[in-house]
């Protein structure tokens, strides 16, 4: 039995998945066919199916991967000294991602197949819930440090935190004037404004 190369095989899907992000982020979920994918990966629909069994399931594994990249994020943050600085650099980061139309595309897509699709919702309700916990525990430990308002409750002012970034994407999806570089500073003044302890 021919014994398989686990770097080999984690490289082909990941090969696999980001020719389903080209081609979803340009044509949509739906629009989009395995024959495509598999074109765009350079690759056989034999090959393709060895990875992931049908373009369901190439959609999900788009959606654990941010989730584990999220989390990879939050658990280096959470090393700093700095946690507030730590939230403001998330926060550029998803601005910067939602300036790129291609991200921004497959975000939405992502967010409506979660309403059509049951297993799909409830991943990316779990990656929401994961979100949450991590800025909760951020803002929690931030409190502590005195840098940020300790009287305001980490639970609501992380589920605040989500409300604004999925406000962020919406509102770059439908304003092309809102300026990425502009807002960043707008942005940072209001969490400053409304997260850090109050002089005195």
């Amino acid at each position: 039995m021919r014994k398989i190369d686990p770097v080999k095989r984690a490289a082909r899907r990941q090969q696999i998945l980001a020719a389903a992000i080209a081609c979803f982020s340009r044509q949509g979920f739906h629009q989009t066919s395995t024959a495509q994918i598999c074109a765009e990966a350079g690759m056989s629909p034999g090959n393709l199916f060895h990875y992931f069994a049908n373009k369901k399931a190439i959609i999900a594994a788009i959606v654990e991967d941010e989730g584990r990249q999220t989390l990879a994020y939050f658990e280096k943050a959470l090393e700093a000294q700095d946690l507030f600085a730590q939230l403001l650099g998330f926060m550029d980061l998803v601005l910067e991602l939602g300036g790129d139309r291609a991200y921004l595309k497959l975000s939405l897509e992502i967010a409506a197949e979660g309403q059509r699709d049951a297993e799909i919702g409830l991943l990316a309700a779990a990656n929401d819930r994961a979100l949450q916990e991590a800025l909760n525990t951020l803002l929690r430990n931030a409190a502590a440090r005195g840098q940020v308002d300790a009287s305001l409750d980490p639970a609501d002012g992380a589920r605040w935190i989500a409300a604004l970034i999925d406000g962020i994407f919406n509102r770059l999806a439908v304003d092309p004037g809102f300026d990425i570089n502009r807002q960043k500073n707008v942005l940072k003044l209001l969490l400053t404004r409304f997260l850090r302890p109050a002089a005195g």
